[in-house]
């Protein structure tokens, strides 16, 4: 899987972060593992300009998803085995979701998961113009963000108990007499 990801919004933002939750969530709609997505982060001005040309809505938004090709998250039963696609393509203005992130009482980090996994739902064809809709996209959204968080955790546990059994083993090893590469005398 390709994600690309361009920061022209002059703010500091986890890039490696918004790559994980995108290719999560990808992976969990069961999109192609090939597929390419790319995320770019802009400034208020060019956000603003965006909304402006391809929503007809004045001003800055939060996000935007520009689709390239027409994909359906699990495809039909009956349907032959989809390749590798373009999914296309995701806007977000981070100065724009710090606001927002305020509001809700979160970091711009959780805020900006958050409009990652939105905007890839926009690409795989869910929408929340009309109530159903939105509910079941932000019900998607909210339970792919916290199945992300919890991976992450998870990771996390994982490569702290990793370093802690390399601490014990070094500590052995040192005990028995051993020595590691560079060590001890040439």
């Amino acid at each position: 899987m390709s994600i690309e990801i361009a920061n022209e919004s002059g703010m500091d933002v986890p890039e490696e972060d918004l790559v994980s939750v995108a290719r999560f969530v990808i992976g969990r709609m069961d999109v192609h593992p090939a597929a390419e997505l790319s995320m770019v982060l802009v400034d208020l001005d060019t956000m603003a300009d965006l909304h402006v040309r391809w929503m007809d809505l004045p001003g800055p938004t939060d996000v935007m998803s520009f689709p390239m090709d027409e994909l359906e998250p699990g495809g039909r039963p009956d349907s032959p085995e989809p390749g590798p696609s373009m999914l296309g393509d995701i806007v977000l203005c981070p100065e724009f979701a710090m606001g927002q992130a305020q509001k809700a009482g979160h970091s711009l980090d959780n805020e900006l998961a958050l409009l990652t996994v939105h905007g890839v739902l926009h690409l795989l064809g869910y929408d929340h113009a009309e109530p159903e809709e939105e509910k079941e996209m932000f019900a998607l959204q909210g339970q792919l963000l916290e199945e992300w968080y919890v991976s992450v955790r998870e990771e996390r546990q994982r490569e702290q108990q990793r370093a802690e059994q390399a601490e014990r083993d070094a500590r052995l090893l040192g005990k028995a007499g051993f020595t590691t590469p560079g060590d001890g005398p040439a």
